[in-house]
């Protein structure tokens, strides 16, 4: 008797050789030859599960397989995927919400540092031998400052951990959807997003990107800022209003920003937020240490593999597509 064919998955970008084994050790799992839509949807056709990065994922990719039962995103955000049409069709969508929490705190502390010990104007400035500049005494301590955490999720959560337990910050916090008492017992003070804009120094965003939260820092918000402030977001682009900060980076609204993630992405070549000196810019790398991608690969292959082996999965954000 013939042996049962394997299930098929596909992959939408390269990912870490650990989670490609963690496939291909049950299924006949590979790589999409390009990660276009048309691509996408002639090369889904046969296959159970698919697992995805940063490529937008619409109906029209859904729809194109018929026998699709999960989507696994490799990561926690997952706007680039059709969640309302794989719902329709009773296809799981999970995320990997063990999997960057840590890697992205330490990116928002690292930011935090940069500015803090003025790290890139000293770096430029011992380059160029100009050692006076020693006397100008631009740095300042963390230790005491106040961060203001939008959003008190995985990441929100170590953040506000790791600035008490690293710097003795004071850690103000909003969430609406996490429990006062969690929050406290992290180390927060419960407050409103008028109360933190105005007395934090440093303000840093993880809320998901929604229809909710798509321009929630903008022109009012960064006018209720201390001038001497600074923005992080290593969440999602549309949260911040980009013409907004770029008004208040010139204009010297607030001291200055670092920023992981951008709208669009990846940036336009003109962005004028490359030619200014108070912003940090990274390409949406905070959760892309060695460490953070193996544990992407690995918990979105899981994922897959418990859903076509009948198993309740990780981080379903779908769950009515079960009924």
């Amino acid at each position: 008797m013939a042996a049962a064919s394997k299930q098929k998955v596909l992959v939408s970008q390269p990912i870490h050789e650990s989670g490609m084994r963690v496939l291909t050790e049950k299924f006949e799992a590979r790589v999409a030859s390009d990660p276009s839509e048309a691509t996408l949807a002639k090369e889904i056709r046969d296959c159970a599960g698919m697992l995805v990065r940063t490529a937008p994922i619409p109906a029209s990719v859904i729809e194109a397989a018929p026998g699709l039962k999960v989507i696994a995103r490799h990561g926690v955000g997952y706007d680039n995927i059709d969640v309302a049409a794989a719902t329709r069709r009773k296809v799981l969508v999970c995320i990997t919400p063990r999997a960057n929490a840590l890697s992205v705190a330490e990116h928002v502390l690292a930011f935090m540092l940069a500015w803090a010990k003025r790290i890139l104007p000293y770096d430029a400035a011992t380059r160029k031998n100009d050692w006076e500049i020693r006397n100008s005494y631009g740095a300042f301590d963390l230790d005491g400052k106040t961060i203001g955490v939008l959003g008190m999720g995985r990441i929100g959560m170590l953040v506000c951990q790791k600035a008490k337990a690293a710097f003795n910050m004071e850690v103000l916090a909003y969430d609406p959807l996490v429990p006062r008492e969690a929050m406290e017992k992290a180390g927060a003070r419960v407050a409103t997003i008028p109360e933190i804009l105005t007395a934090a120094d440093f303000v840093t965003l993880h809320v998901p990107s929604i229809p909710e939260t798509k321009g929630m820092i903008g022109e009012a918000q960064f006018k209720m800022m201390k001038r001497s402030a600074f923005l992080i977001n290593c969440a999602r682009g549309p949260i911040v209003d980009e013409a907004a900060l770029v008004k208040a980076l010139k204009g010297e609204i607030i001291a200055g920003a670092g920023l992981d993630v951008f709208d669009p992405e990846p940036p336009k070549a003109d962005n004028p937020l490359f030619g200014l000196p108070n912003v940090l810019l990274s390409p949406h790398s905070a959760g892309l240490t060695v460490e953070c991608v193996i544990r992407m690969a690995t918990h979105a292959a899981q994922a897959i593999v418990d859903v076509l082996e009948g198993r309740r999965p990780e981080g379903i954000i779908n769950p009515e597509a079960l009924k």
